[in-house]
């Protein structure tokens, strides 16, 4: 079982579709500045009596407060709120607090809340990124096998979250298609776990970090959701993230440039992961707070036994580099 890795976002969300407008509706302007003056004020159960029922029942009084407090605590007093598009069922405003930028996503219905979506604000200039632009080999040695991937969000739940919407996760499985040998109560009774993980491409290492405790299996470190993690840079400014190395695995440091193949570190079972495995995704920048996420196709694989001169493969393909 796999807790799904989602990296910093603060958010409550029940909506309803409702028509799209080409400019900002009145009862947004005063939904907007309605919040903004009783989240200053610390009047979070006064925000609650705005929300409609169906939010009130997913998102009752203590949970609306902690999630407001907190809110308040990391990003400071809400300054303003300038409307930017309407999405699908909510306008969408750039949100000033004394600390943080927001696009701050308000739903109404008729005059109550029914969603409310907070995440770091994403500028439109971003630099575009659909697919990789190098040419990438799978990043481990012999047969894993993908347990997230794909363009759906039954195939990929990380299709959800902009900046990983092109990740994978890969596990290595026995012929009978578990992950582990026994019991699977230690990390090493599980296949992946110490498996050596490996540069997909020419590039420079921009970031590393090393040294958190790989987890026991089944339980969770979400204080930092990645673990212990090798961010690559490559020619093409293409971002290259890899998650959940073995604690003290790392072979590589800051600065340093790696050739395809290169040995990084081993695969481990640190932060927001319940067993040992890889997670790796490509994004546009080196920010994961304003990240998209990029898709990824390998070149030269064996995609269940069938050669493939390049391929993104989906949940349950069982892949390997040709050589």
């Amino acid at each position: 079982m796999f807790i799904r890795i989602l990296y910093p976002l603060l958010f409550l969300l029940v909506s309803v579709a409702h028509a799209q407008a080409p400019k900002e509706a009145p009862k947004y302007t005063k939904a907007v500045l309605h919040f903004k003056s009783l989240f200053n004020e610390g009047k979070y159960d006064s925000i609650f009596s705005l929300f409609s029922a169906d939010m009130q029942a997913q998102f009752p009084i203590d949970k609306t407060v902690d999630f407001l407090s907190a809110t308040k605590s990391v990003s400071g007093k809400m300054v303003s709120a300038n409307f930017e598009s309407y999405e699908s069922s909510y306008a969408i405003y750039k949100a000033q607090f004394e600390r943080r930028v927001y696009s701050f996503y308000i739903s109404l219905n008729n005059s109550q809340i029914n969603g409310l979506l907070l995440q770091p604000y994403m500028p439109a200039n971003l630099p575009k990124l659909n697919r990789n632009l190098s040419k990438l080999i799978l990043p481990f040695k012999g047969r894993w096998t993908v347990l997230w991937g794909g363009d759906t969000k039954e195939l990929n739940y990380h299709v959800e979250v902009a900046m990983q919407k092109g990740a994978f996760d890969f596990i290595v499985t026995d012929s009978t298609g578990k992950s582990y040998r026994t019991d699977s109560k230690t990390n090493q009774d599980y296949y992946a776990f110490g498996k050596e993980i490996l540069a997909v491409c020419d590039a420079q290492v921009i970031m590393v970090v090393d040294g958190i405790n790989d987890n026991v299996p089944g339980t969770v470190n979400p204080l930092f959701v990645t673990g212990n993690t090798v961010i690559l840079k490559t020619s093409k400014n293409e971002f290259i993230v890899y998650a959940h190395f073995q604690k003290h695995s790392i072979l590589v440091k800051e600065g340093q440039t790696v050739r395809q193949g290169d040995l990084l570190g081993k695969c481990g079972n640190s932060g927001n992961s319940t067993e040992p495995h890889l997670h790796f995704h490509m994004q546009n920048v080196e920010d994961m707070n304003v990240a998209t996420g990029a898709k990824c196709y390998f070149t030269n694989i064996i995609v269940d036994g069938v050669k493939k001169t390049e391929s993104s493969p989906i949940r349950n393909e069982r892949v390997e580099n040709q050589n």
